[in-house]
């Protein structure tokens, strides 16, 4: 296949890929109105609602400073049979509830019969929320960032090192007091407040990801509120609450494995639905180009501006857009062939998405939350031996995940006022449903198979398919026992194993069964 022929492939990746790192948020209005349930909501779409809660920096003086947490919710189809709200987290850390209600209100509406309103929150330090920044302006972070990537070599590591210790700093001068305050303990309390204002005696909750530490901090420091919890892709607390390194080893664990699951579908599925196909076998064409990439930047001829294609911008775009994401595999197949053909230009325009100012203000949130419930208890000289550690874990994910997501944690100048590490095996009246993918590249089974273990009262629902959470390989299987379990408090039997509805690759791949 030509790089003429190519090119359509990789210009759809462009826009498809970066989608499930920054979503579009609406912001919550400024003054609401309509009182109920505690909360004054405002109409801000089609059976959707908005509002703004105030609620204490520190929950010891809740009479003392306040913060704003930006909340919305799609409204019950079925209101006479309501049962309440569900609450919901995405994950993150840092990711926008909002956004999630707005984009998934509907579906989980369908899923629970139109019995809960949908309800959705910015946590405390991002999005819409009293919200961490560490520049005054797009521009003063643009000029601070520059054109410095993840470091190739190790001859770049200072650099960049150097960077995150002026970053950290910088977050410290700017939302010193609210850093202090962004611990999960600080958000679970915010959750249990929206649960009493939204009129919910017991909490129904949906976590995913990140968000399923906040479940199990939550069911561990009010056991007695919880109502249902379904938790999909799995944090393992005790691993986190060890520092940033060993929260970062424990995500990395399946990184490779699923990425080479990416190489071995795309050889099945062949040159019709993947572009790195049909020109012998692809995991030793993609490893040749990595290595030759290691040593050499590749010419981006054609990129927005043209420039060279590196080693630590490749590794950047493989960890964070293709393992978790198996409906943009045969996106990225375009953009990878012409690269190993010799042509970095679009995978270079991919790595100049990833440094948008959105994207970055969502890492700086995203580090700021991790670093106050996993600090690192290495310092920034140690880093990156960390980083040459986390490299053993995964030879794809430990550079980028090591240095953008875990480095500024070795210099962070806040510690949490209050932080939550357990003990994590309260037992809940209902049972906790833990959802997992089996080759998961984010939140490994395996971390899942613990917290099964760890808690008094769980069950482990297991989906035979890969990618970071069921809603991005859909399963009509895990949607009928989550529909069951929120409405009806049905658990599905220990050791179920559901089928993917399809795999990946297929052209109707994520389009429900029966279509496509």
């Amino acid at each position: 296949m030509s790089p003429s022929s190519l090119r359509p492939y990789g210009r759809v990746a462009v826009g498809a890929l970066v989608l499930g790192l920054v979503a579009a948020v609406p912001a919550a209005p400024a003054a609401a109105r309509g009182a109920r349930g505690g909360i004054a909501w405002a109409a801000c779409g089609e059976r959707l609602e908005c509002a703004q809660v105030q609620v204490p920096l520190d929950w010891s003086k809740p009479r003392g400073r306040t913060i704003t947490l930006a909340v919305a919710r799609h409204l019950a189809s079925d209101p006479a049979h309501r049962i309440g709200s569900l609450l919901v987290n995405p994950g993150g850390p840092g990711d926008s509830g909002i956004a999630e209600v707005f984009s998934r209100g509907a579906q989980l509406d369908a899923l629970t019969q139109g019995r809960f309103d949908v309800v959705g929150w910015d946590p405390r330090g991002s999005g819409s929320s009293t919200a961490v920044s560490c520049f005054a302006s797009a521009a003063e972070r643009a000029v601070f960032w520059g054109d410095l990537k993840v470091p190739s070599t190790r001859a770049e590591e200072p650099r960049y090192l150097a960077r995150t210790v002026q970053l950290a700093e910088r977050c410290g001068q700017r939302s010193g007091d609210l850093l202090r305050h962004i611990s999960m303990a600080d958000q679970v309390r915010d959750l249990d407040h929206l649960r009493h204002l939204v009129g919910d005696r017991r909490l129904t909750f949906f976590g995913e990801s990140n968000g399923t530490l906040m479940g199990q901090t939550y069911a561990n420091m009010f056991p007695g509120r919880v109502r249902a919890m379904a938790l999909d892709g799995i944090v393992d607390p005790v691993s986190y609450n060890r520092g940033t390194a060993a929260a970062l080893a424990d995500g990395l664990t399946d990184t490779d494995e699923v990425w080479d699951r990416f190489l071995a579908a795309c050889e099945a599925a062949g040159p019709s639905r993947c572009a790195m196909a049909g020109q012998g076998p692809v995991k030793p064409r993609v490893d040749a180009f990595l290595a030759r990439l290691r040593r050499t930047p590749l010419p981006a001829p054609n990129a927005t501006p043209p420039g060279v294609l590196t080693y630590g911008e490749v590794l950047t775009l493989a960890k964070y857009n293709v393992p978790a994401f198996p409906e943009a595999w045969p996106l990225v197949s375009g953009p990878m062939e012409l690269a190993i053909q010799g042509d970095g230009s679009i995978l270079k325009d991919l790595g100049a998405e990833l440094s948008s100012d959105p994207v970055r203000l969502a890492f700086e949130q995203n580090v700021a939350l991790t670093c106050a419930d996993a600090p690192s208890q290495q310092a920034a000289a140690q880093w990156p031996g960390v980083v040459h550690e986390l490299e053993r874990v995964s030879r794809i994910g430990g550079r980028p995940f090591g240095w953008v997501a875990g480095a500024p944690c070795a210099s962070w100048p806040a510690r949490s006022a209050v932080r939550y590490t357990g003990p994590w095996d309260a037992r809940t009246r209902t049972p906790i449903l833990l959802i997992s993918l089996k080759y998961e590249p984010n939140t490994p089974l395996s971390a899942a198979r613990r917290v099964e273990r760890r808690l008094d009262n769980a069950v482990l629902l297991v989906q035979d398919g890969v990618g970071h959470l069921t809603e991005k390989n859909p399963s009509a299987c895990v949607d009928a026992a989550l529909g069951a379990y929120l409405v009806g408090l049905r658990t599905p039997a220990r050791g179920t194993v559901c089928a993917s509805d399809r795999e990946p690759f297929d052209p109707a791949f994520g389009q429900p069964l029966g279509q496509g």
